[in-house]
């Protein structure tokens, strides 16, 4: 059964044999039984693709129109067992008028024909010498192909598999108040634009921009087909220019100028679940009239993406990884430096352990305090080691702060936990959550009671993967003044300060800071073993962060289900065992549902990107779930 949401969509690209729409029919079928074949759902033909956009004065002609009516009822008689929902460009004459439209085609029938509604006249464009604009139809419905059929711009096919398609003509895009616009907001999710733009300096890369933006604003997938080989070369060239889009990313982006299908998997449940989410204005529009035609198909086989992005937080490219942690780092630092400034400047008290998290938290606190040519010696990092403290985060702890000129402070938890066990009546033996969770506790009392002694705040160092999981001590390391990493997931912090360690310009951070990148992510809480080696892995606790994130992103920014995201999951991750990633996808509901109650009383802290758990903004959810 298809219940994932992806729709697989094409744009054809053929050379049009002008003016001969019988033989274009036979190309238009041959074309859409070799997308059937490969699971196409929805392909689109170019505009006026039976006869070819550059017929001039030939469209005037009785030969075209009985032509055209020919090609029409070929390509009917031979895709009734064609599981394709098809978008075909043909001239319409109706009330006695000549209209540039669109049919949908499916299992051999014309559902409806979509008339273009804006005009052009400008340039080299002379269309209202032939047609006219939708607006200028007497009829609402039209008898064609031996049916009675719609004949209107807001016509929606809604399909089996979720997509709700919808189509605009070519200039129907440039204008202001595109067609599509309003489809969208009835139900669309994807549009189709058969048409036919010449080729002229610069103009691929606007049209480009165009269909991405319109995809962007519409929360929708968008299936450009532009004319190309085969057109008239009189004045004009066309470059078979084939755009498919979904919410704002770019999927296919051709020039065909040779025959091609151009295939790119949408998922209109992500759209629909952007739309829920995004609902400024999806849900306030004034009322229209719409015509929408359900259809099924017979296939049952739903497609899958062949890749999937397994770090959807961390830019793919290296440049743009760089580019981006550069501005992260920035929004958190222009976060605390807002903070501290409203507050009187306070001194910054940060606990350092030589992990990932507090490190980055560090450099945030020093980028913020050179925004306001503030002295890093009000910057007091405090090294608490314990039991499970190893030499080389100690030692990382302490060059690192050395080097970047802090205020530096070491204090040992050990006889202050020792005693605390004692107090309580807990065996300092007794490995537990109890064992645990007093020196996280030991160590955030430090950092505020110092904090008060300095006229200062904490900043805190934990990540948006530990908020998600709960992987912090409740009035423990989970709790601050301000936490600076709060929207930053796991994966992210170490590309942060990868990024940082390889363009600060400083041969020794940089070498500090890789080697923080390579220490194995742990609290440090379990005793060392005899030769001093950290005992305490938390990925071998609860599973990769990789995955972890992973179903982070898709679970809160997608809203998936947990079957999608095991499913997507296996794709995406594909050298991990299928058992493990079950696993681990269960750790992450169970400990998600489970621990909102600590992210119901989580300090504030900056916005980074579009997955955030705080519960003033960003995530509302039940303690009690």
């Amino acid at each position: 059964m298809r219940k994932y949401g992806y729709v697989k969509t094409a744009a054809a690209a053929f050379e049009v044999c002008l003016a001969n729409p019988r033989e274009n029919a036979k190309k238009i079928v041959r074309i859409s039984r070799e997308s059937d074949s490969k699971d196409v759902d929805v392909l689109v033909f170019q505009e006026l693709s039976l006869t070819g956009y550059t017929c001039a004065d030939l469209f005037l002609q009785s030969t075209m129109k009985e032509q055209v009516n020919q090609g029409i009822e070929y390509i009917c008689e031979n895709t009734v067992d064609v599981d394709t929902l098809l978008v075909v460009g043909l001239p319409v004459y109706v009330d006695g008028m000549l209209f540039n439209a669109a049919a949908f085609i499916f299992h051999g029938e014309v559902l409806g024909i979509v008339p273009k509604t804006f005009i052009p006249n400008y340039g080299e464009f002379y269309e209202k010498r032939w047609f006219a604009p939708a607006s200028s139809c007497f009829s609402d419905k039209i008898f064609f192909n031996g049916k009675e059929v719609p004949f209107t711009p807001n016509l929606i096919v809604s399909m089996d598999n979720g997509a709700n398609v919808a189509c605009e003509i070519c200039e129907d895009l440039w204008v202001n108040m595109p067609p599509s616009s309003r489809h969208t907001l009835f139900g669309a999710n994807i549009i189709a634009n058969p048409s036919a733009s010449d080729a002229v300096i610069s103009k691929a890369k606007y049209r480009t921009e165009l269909v991405k933006g319109q995809s962007a604003r519409c929360v929708c997938a968008y299936i450009y087909t532009s004319a190309g080989a085969g057109e008239s070369v009189t004045d004009l060239v066309f470059d078979g220019h084939c755009i498919i889009a979904e919410g704002g990313h770019l999927l296919v982006n051709k020039q065909a100028m040779e025959e091609e299908i151009l295939e790119a998997l949408v998922d209109v449940e992500k759209l629909e679940n952007d739309r829920r989410r995004y609902n400024s204005n999806f849900y306030e529009h004034p009322k229209a009239d719409y015509v929408k035609i359900n259809i099924v198909q017979s296939r049952q086989r739903e497609p899958l993406p062949e890749k999937i992005n397994a770090y959807p937080f961390v830019p793919k490219s290296k440049d743009g990884r760089s580019e981006r942690c550069k501005e992260i780092l920035d929004i958190q630092a222009m976060g605390l430096a807002g903070r501290l400034k409203k507050i009187g400047n306070p001194k910054a008290v940060v606990g350092i352990s030589g992990g990932l998290d507090s490190t980055l938290a560090l450099l945030v606190i020093k980028r913020a305090f050179e925004m306001d040519n503030r002295d890093l010696k009000d910057v007091i990092a405090i090294t608490m080691p314990g039991f499970g403290t190893t030499d080389r985060t100690k030692s990382n702890s302490t060059k690192l702060m050395e080097m970047l000129g802090v205020t530096m402070r070491e204090i040992s938890i050990k006889d202050a936990c020792i005693q605390h066990m004692k107090d309580i009546g807990h065996p300092e033996n007794q490995f537990d959550v109890t064992y645990e969770n007093i020196q996280a506790r030991e160590r955030t009392k430090i950092l505020m009671n110092v904090a008060n002694s300095q006229g200062g705040i904490v900043v805190g160092t934990g990540d948006l993967s530990e908020l998600a999981l709960g992987w912090c001590t409740y009035n423990g390391d989970h709790m601050s003044m301000y936490g600076v990493n709060a929207s930053v997931p796991k994966t992210l912090v170490k590309y942060i300060i990868e990024s940082y360690a390889l363009n600060c310009g400083d041969k020794e951070i940089g070498e500090v800071l890789l080697d923080i990148c390579d220490t194995p992510i742990s609290p440090e809480l379990l005793p060392t073993d005899e030769q001093g080696n950290m005992v305490q892995k938390t990925e071998s606790t609860i599973g990769k962060y990789d995955l972890h994130d992973f179903f982070l992103y898709n679970f809160v920014r997608n809203g998936f289900t947990k079957e999608k995201i095991g499913v997507l999951a296996e794709i995406a991750f594909g050298n991990i065992p299928k058992e493990e990633i079950e696993n681990t996808l269960n750790v992450f509901m169970k400990r998600f549902y489970s621990q909102q109650f600590k992210r119901s009383c989580m300090p504030d802290g900056p916005k980074v990107g579009t997955v955030c758990l705080s519960p003033r903004g960003d995530w509302r959810m039940p303690s009690d779930i």
